[in-house]
């Protein structure tokens, strides 16, 4: 079988880069290959698949030794754009790369540039539509989609102009987990039935590890491969199930729910069931923020009908449901940036003020980035409250202290994510809400969010989270909202909420059945 993508002593430095992002890279990805790349935040990833097209270092700068071939061409003797044919990449900021406003026109655009005949473009477009559930969106404006509906549009995007190779990164960061079910569903029957190579990034292993056949594992800008079991398995941070596995001794510790499931039919004692799970706690204290008959629109898109809802002191408030369900939007009316149509919104008795009572973290993270270093991001917020404080207790609770002189836009997007969380939370505003916060975050980096988060609440605060990440509700949620249609469907805690559903229960849950949330619960109900 041939090389679809091969690396050859690739070593690349970003400009200004204190080492190499990528240092003697050898790697062959066969034609036909699901490859999943894994790693920390920052060990060189993004920087690997920016390379399978010429991305790095023909866009970025930098300096670049080795070779890099795509189906056997040179990516350094050829404009990216000369290997659109063959190779094409979704970003981790699937807007970034769209062009025009309607969604049936931007399946289409990659075709006309390639010069793809009128009727097959057609026909590319209705297939695409199928394959990826968004016949529904053929002719929504972009600008009104919300993450995961954007982060569809541009695999869809990438898949109708026909490439021989798909280069992804994090492409179910924005998608609930049916969708992202669905997108991993349809890439692995494209590479089954069609030949198509696929390699991805991705972080949210417990979505994606039961679907590869190839694993990469990144340390410090130098990788290793081999098969999902022998990558994933070893890593000191993998899927729930494979840490709890790890945690009990299961050789070899299981990739899958199916796996586990399997191991611990005869390994788990039946006391586990008799044992009623630990939860996240809720010691809810005062009201901080009130909604009550919330509608919220946008143009003629009503995407809140008559919301309800109290959030209090103590308390870490996940908010889940499909894309378009109207998360973000309610994150938005509560920090007072968006107009409600009608209902009433206040935080601690009063209408929200941006940045005062509400600390808001959106998806795009970066637009709230505009100084020149990661410790001035932070000293802006202090400044601005009057506050002479110095940034190192924000940055180093959330394990970024040592990033405090860099240039937010020389670091990863998980990075610049914790460098905004940081920046917003240093307001110690009564209210933290935070968007899709674990975007590009490896687990580790993830601990501490959880802990940040937990902390922010237990100071008297309270903290809202919009997410489709289940683990991350399962580890930090002492409540659980779910919304479909814009109104509330389930409320309650965790372990009821999270149990009740076949969508977003957690990989423990799935396991061991209602109220096991996270893989240190277990463990510790049986030692």
């Amino acid at each position: 079988m041939s090389d679809a993508l091969s690396f050859e002593g690739v070593t690349f430095t970003y400009p200004d880069g204190a080492r190499p992002a990528l240092d003697a890279v050898d790697l062959a990805i066969d034609e036909g290959s699901f490859a999943l790349a894994v790693g920390p935040t920052g060990s060189g990833k993004s920087t690997l698949l920016r390379a399978a097209n010429g991305l790095v270092p023909q866009f970025t700068g930098g300096t670049f030794a080795g070779r890099v071939c795509v189906d056997g061409r040179d990516t350094l003797a050829r404009a990216p754009r000369r290997l659109a044919d063959v190779v094409a990449f979704v970003p981790q900021d699937p807007g970034a790369s769209f062009v025009l406003d309607r969604v049936e026109d931007e399946l289409a655009y990659g075709m006309e540039n390639l010069g793809v005949d009128p009727a097959h473009m057609r026909r590319r477009v209705e297939e695409t539509l199928d394959l990826l559930d968004l016949a529904d969106l053929r002719d929504r404006s972009v600008r009104t989609l919300s993450g995961g509906e954007r982060q569809r549009v541009a695999i869809g995007a990438a898949l109708a102009a026909g490439p021989r190779i798909l280069v992804l990164d994090e492409p179910t960061s924005q998608l609930d987990p049916q969708g992202a079910e669905d997108v991993m569903a349809a890439l692995q029957r494209l590479v089954h039935d069609h030949g198509l190579t696929v390699l991805l990034a991705e972080h949210r292993l417990e979505r994606v590890a039961g679907w590869v056949d190839v694993a990469i594992g990144f340390d410090r800008g130098r990788v290793r491969s081999g098969t999902p079991a022998d990558v994933i398995g070893h890593l000191a941070a993998g899927p729930p199930v494979t840490r709890l596995g790890r945690m009990l001794g299961w050789d070899p510790p299981p990739l899958t729910v199916r796996a586990a499931r399997a191991a611990a039919a005869s390994a788990t004692p039946a006391r586990l069931r008799s044992v009623a799970p630990a939860g996240n706690g809720d010691a809810r204290g005062s009201v901080v923020a009130e909604v009550h008959g919330l509608h919220a629109s946008y143009g003629e898109t009503t995407v809140l009908r008559g919301l309800d809802l109290d959030v209090h002191e103590g308390e870490v408030l996940v908010v889940m449901g499909r894309n378009g369900a109207g998360k973000s939007t309610l994150l938005r009316v509560l920090a007072g940036i968006h107009e409600p149509a009608a209902g009433h919104v206040r935080v601690l008795g009063t209408r929200p003020r941006p940045g005062v009572d509400v600390a808001l973290c959106p998806q795009e993270a970066d637009e709230l980035l505009f100084n020149d270093s990661v410790e001035h991001e932070v000293r802006a917020t202090l400044a601005a409250r009057g506050e002479a404080g110095g940034a190192g207790p924000w940055l180093a609770a959330l394990g970024i202290a040592g990033l405090a002189a860099h240039h937010p836009r020389d670091l990863s997007a998980g990075q610049r994510l914790l460098v905004a969380t940081a920046a917003v939370a240093a307001t110690e505003a009564p209210l933290l809400a935070l968007d899709e916060p674990t975007r590009g975050l490896d687990p580790g980096s993830k601990d501490r969010l959880v802990g940040f988060v937990r902390a922010h609440a237990i100071a008297g605060r309270a903290a809202i989270v919009a997410t489709h990440d289940v683990e991350l509700a399962a580890a930090v949620a002492t409540r659980v909202m779910i919304l479909a249609g814009g109104e509330v469907i389930a409320d309650g805690d965790p372990g009821s909420v999270l149990g009740d559903s076949r969508v977003f229960a957690p990989q423990m849950t799935r396991v061991f059945g209602p109220g096991w949330l996270t893989p240190e619960q277990v463990a510790e109900a049986l030692t």
